[in-house]
């Protein structure tokens, strides 16, 4: 599987988890919805500082999201 496509399947999981629609996930993580859109629908390629923006509110590493 390409790896965008699994980063943005493991972000979305994470965040369903967190019960957060994209637009309150986007607020945690300081980041646009669309772009968190874009990442969970894999038409994103992410620099490492999002993956890490994305990684905190979630709790995770970063290194999960794109396990």
């Amino acid at each position: 599987m390409d790896i965008c496509k699994r980063l943005g399947q493991n972000v979305r999981a994470l965040r369903e988890e967190k019960g957060w629609s994209q637009e309150a996930f986007a607020h945690e993580a300081d980041i646009h919805r669309t772009y968190i859109s874009d990442i969970e629908r894999g038409a994103r390629n992410p620099t490492v500082m999002i993956l890490e923006k994305l990684a905190k509110p979630l709790g995770v590493p970063a290194a999960r999201l794109i396990e």
